[in-house]
């Protein structure tokens, strides 16, 4: 399988979270991706970069909140998570990076 730089465009970082924490131990791991980034697309970076092979792959996307920034008024960007659904018996450490 070759690696092509594409596959790290797709992928912009794990998520780390009590959530998805608990998802890690149902072989589930939780990234953030680009927002135009497909479910194919996200399952063979996955696949191509950890060396795992996916089962599934779920995709949501978090509106940005609007909040107050140093008393003006500011958007969050939105955010699409893509959650990868391991194969049995495959792991990814995300704290190690790539």
């Amino acid at each position: 399988m070759s690696l092509d730089p594409r596959h790290y465009d797709v992928i912009v970082s794990p998520v780390i979270t009590e959530k998805a924490t608990t998802l890690s131990e149902h072989n589930k791991v939780v990234f953030r991706v680009r927002k135009d980034a497909t479910k194919p697309q996200i399952k063979e970076a996955v696949e191509r970069l950890f060396d795992v092979k996916v089962v599934s792959v779920n995709t949501l996307l978090t509106k940005g909140k609007v909040k107050m920034f140093r008393g003006k008024r500011g958007q969050r960007s939105d955010v699409k998570k893509a959650v990868v659904t391991l194969a049995e018996g495959q792991s990814i450490d995300v704290t190690t990076g790539l």
